[in-house]
């Protein structure tokens, strides 16, 4: 987003009153299969990065240890799950083409993973390829520090392509303690001391039936947070000069362009951002990928990334998790969805050669350079000046050329850290503190194996 301050989904949902509704698709609501066991060594747990806790479950053992219902976990080089014998056939309706249709299916879910940090928020994040034919629900389950749970949130409804189902987040999921805002859950009021102490995972895989086709799931994670609310953030210290030769997208130069995803490119910070780092990371769409796009539209693997990352029922790019998955898309590559804590947690992934994509926001005045005020805008950080200030790609630029800036660090890091601000009004809203997307190989190095686990990412 940018231009004028306009209000983001987290500041409008914020102020929205929840319905203590829960949507679920098919077999996926019931609870019967789940094994109550629960991760208590997890070896898996990266060490969180102070208000941050990150689980996520990447190997053939991960896949192995849940309880699978019509799935299977498969070894290889890049170990995942895939539907074994279907569970059952379900029907499943569509709510943005109306169309019902049959899916098999088979479920896995998780151990019960008890949060390092007690959360007042939990995004779920996947990576996964789904053929024609095919597509994944994810859902979270949590336990709260009251001793009660809460029901199975469908955290995100996804494929990688849009002619099975239309990919989707699911409104009106809440029960009174949480809720689910677009793909971030939520506790209501925070200020009482309720947290989330633990969570479950569940997939579901579906296709069509009678087919051998099955999707593949390589990640799946949740990431809990509990930052504290905060106007301001300490200050961090210079320590990196470094900078990352990533593509320049400006998402202004597609202005007007397929107002079917979202209105057009001015709102495609997030695709945008993440378009860069994938071609940073080798990742190319082919002709026939792209022959969709009109031909005089430039950059049109940038169209193609604002389709492909859409989600229908927030009617925007910026889901962050669908982000994620779109990335991951791409051949050898992975993504989560995190919070960092500091600019040195980013100057540790840059040294690393890991640029990240940022989400802000702020007024007009409150960067210096920018030139525009946002309720929420996607960046991607691409190194450090000598003197510590960040050198970011800003897709809210009038050309590819301008997309590079230079911003102040102190400023910088307030808005992107902070939780709370004072929006054009003088009204305090929310801030996003400190979310990132991370995109990085599947085979990482020694040294970007070294900073993804400093900064409480496992690989």
């Amino acid at each position: 987003m940018s231009g004028a301050e306009q209000p983001s989904r987290r500041t409008v949902l914020a102020a929205a009153v929840a319905a203590a509704v829960t949507v679920s698709a098919g077999p996926a609501a019931a609870d019967t299969e789940v094994s109550m066991t629960t991760d208590t060594a997890d070896p898996a747990r990266a060490v969180p990065a102070g208000t941050v806790d990150n689980r996520a479950w990447v190997s053939h053992g991960d896949w192995r240890g849940g309880t699978a219902r019509g799935t299977r976990a498969v070894a290889g080089a890049r170990p995942g799950l895939v539907i074994a014998k279907p569970a059952g056939t379900a029907d499943y309706k569509d709510p943005h083409t109306g169309t019902t249709a049959p899916w098999e299916y088979g479920t896995w879910t998780s151990p019960v993973h008890r949060l390092a940090v007690p959360a007042t928020e939990a995004i779920v994040s996947w990576n996964a390829r789904t053929p024609a034919g095919t597509w994944i629900q994810a859902e979270l389950k949590c336990t709260y520090t009251d001793g009660t749970s809460s029901p199975w949130y469908v955290m995100g409804r996804w494929a990688a392509g849009d002619q099975d189902i239309r990919r989707t987040s699911v409104d009106d999921q809440s029960d009174g303690k949480s809720t689910v805002w677009t793909d971030t859950l939520a506790v209501d009021a925070p200020a009482t001391g309720l947290r989330l102490a633990s969570c479950r995972l569940r997939l579901t895989l579906y296709r069509n039936p009678g087919t051998k086709a099955t999707p593949t799931v390589w990640r799946l994670g949740a990431m809990g947070s509990d930052v504290p609310d905060r106007f301001t953030v300490p200050a961090s210290a210079p320590g990196l000069a470094k900078e990352l030769t990533v593509p320049r997208y400006s998402q202004e130069i597609h202005k007007g362009q397929y107002p079917e995803y979202d209105n057009g490119g001015e709102a495609w910070c997030s695709p945008t951002s993440s378009q860069m780092i994938i071609e940073y990371w080798g990742g190319r769409l082919s002709s026939e990928q792209l022959a969709w796009v009109e031909p005089s539209y430039a950059d049109p693997q940038v169209c193609h990334a604002a389709r492909f990352t859409y989600d229908h029922q927030y009617s925007g790019c910026g889901n962050w998790p669908f982000n994620a998955a779109y990335a991951a898309t791409f051949k050898d590559l992975q993504a989560v969805v995190t919070r960092l804590g500091s600019l040195t947690d980013l100057e540790t992934l840059i040294a690393a050669g890991i640029p990240a994509i940022t989400s802000q926001s702020f007024l007009k005045e409150e960067l210096t350079g920018a030139g525009y005020g946002t309720a929420g805008h996607l960046m991607t950080v691409i190194g450090f000046t000598a003197g510590g200030d960040v050198i970011a790609n800003d897709p809210a630029s009038a050309s590819n050329q301008a997309v590079r800036r230079v911003y102040r660090r102190r400023e910088w890091e307030n808005i992107w850290l902070r939780t709370k601000r004072y929006n054009a009004s003088g009204k305090v809203v929310s801030g996003t503190g400190g979310v990132c997307y991370l995109y990085f190989p599947a085979r990482p190095t020694a040294a970007q194996r070294r900073a993804l686990t400093a900064v409480g990412v496992r690989v």
